[in-house]
C-alpha cells in the first residue's frame, strides 16, 4: 500500500473512531458530520486530492423543511459525503447532544477551499449565477489565491433542472475540464439534485453546494455583517434586505423549529444517558 493511501486510510479510521465516541447529530437520517470549517476544508481537499467523487451539502432550516416534503432532495442529501451545519438551530441542537458543531456555510467554504486548491494544484469549476458574476468571482479568486486554476464557468438558464439537456451539456463540460472541485451555486434544491446526479456521471470531481457564495465574492450581493453571522442572525439581515421574497420562507423555517426539536430530543436524551452511565 502506498504511503499516501495508508495515511488517508488511517485518517478516515481516526475520524470514524471519533464519530463513534461522539455520535453526530442526525436530522431525518442525515448526519451532520462536519464539525468545523477547518475540518470541512481539510476533508474536502483531502477527498479531492485522492480523486474521489463526493458532494457537500450545508444544512439549514430551509433545507430541513424541504427534506420533509421533497423525496428527491432527501435522497440527494443522503448521498452527500459531507454535511455541515448552516443554521444556528442546528448548531444549538448539536451542543445539546454533546457533539458541538460550528456553523459552516457554503460561503464560508469557498475561499479557504480555493486557497488550498491553489496550493495543491486542484482545478476548480464554477457553475451557477450569471456570466458577469462568474467572470468577476473567478477573477477575484485567481487574484487572491496563487496557483488557483479555474478551468471553466457555466451560468445555466433560469429553468435549469438536474435532469435536462442543459444539465447533460454542463456535466460534459465539467468532465472535459478536468476539474477536481466544482462549486455549484444554483440554490436549493436544484444544486443538491444536480450534485447527486454528478456522483453517478463524473469521475474524480467533488461537488460543493454553496448557494449565493459566488455573488458575495463577486460583490453583486452583500453578505450579512460578521456580527450577525456570529450570533446566528444572518437570516434576519437577509430578510430585511428582501422582505417580500424572504419573509414567507423564514416564517416557514421558524415553523419547523418545534418539530425539529421534538424529533431530535430522543437523540439528545440517549446521548446524555450514555454519557451518564
Amino acid at each position: 500500500m502506498k504511503v499516501g493511501a495508508r495515511d488517508h486510510m488511517i485518517s478516515e479510521i481516526d475520524k470514524l473512531d471519533t464519530h463513534l465516541a461522539s455520535p453526530d447529530l442526525t436530522v431525518d437520517g442525515i448526519a451532520v458530520n462536519v464539525h468545523s470549517l477547518p475540518e470541512g476544508v481539510s476533508s474536502i481537499v483531502d477527498a479531492a486530492e485522492h480523486g474521489d467523487n463526493f458532494s457537500v451539502c450545508t444544512l439549514n432550516l430551509d433545507h430541513v423543511e424541504k427534506l420533509r416534503h421533497h423525496p428527491a432532495f432527501l435522497s440527494a442529501y443522503r448521498r452527500a459525503r459531507f454535511v455541515t451545519a448552516d443554521g444556528f438551530p442546528i448548531v444549538a441542537l448539536s451542543r445539546l447532544l454533546g457533539t458541538p458543531i460550528d456553523r459552516t456555510t457554503g460561503a464560508d467554504l469557498v475561499e479557504p477551499v480555493c486557497r488550498e486548491a491553489g496550493k495543491k494544484r486542484l482545478a476548480v469549476f464554477l457553475l451557477g449565477s450569471n456570466d458577469s458574476t462568474l467572470e468577476a468571482a473567478s477573477q477575484r479568486l485567481r487574484d487572491r489565491y496563487e496557483g488557483l486554476d479555474v478551468v471553466g464557468c457555466i451560468a445555466p438558464g433560469r429553468n435549469f433542472e438536474a435532469y435536462s439537456g442543459e444539465a447533460d451539456i454542463a456535466i460534459d463540460r465539467i468532465r472535459r475540464s478536468g476539474a477536481k472541485i466544482c462549486f455549484v451555486a444554483l440554490g436549493a434544491p436544484r444544486q443538491e439534485l444536480f450534485a447527486a446526479r454528478c456522483l453517478d456521471e463524473l469521475t474524480g470531481t467533488g461537488m460543493l453546494c454553496i448557494g449565493a457564495a459566488l455573488d458575495f465574492i463577486a460583490g453583486t450581493q452583500t453578505r450579512a455583517p460578521a456580527l450577525s453571522q456570529k450570533y446566528g442572525l444572518e437570516w434576519a439581515w437577509r430578510m430585511l434586505q428582501n422582505p417580500r421574497r424572504l419573509a414567507p420562507r423564514y416564517a416557514r423555517c421558524l415553523g419547523t423549529v418545534p418539530q425539529l426539536v421534538a424529533r431530535t430530543l430522543p437523540q439528545i436524551f440517549g446521548a446524555r444517558m450514555r454519557k451518564a452511565a
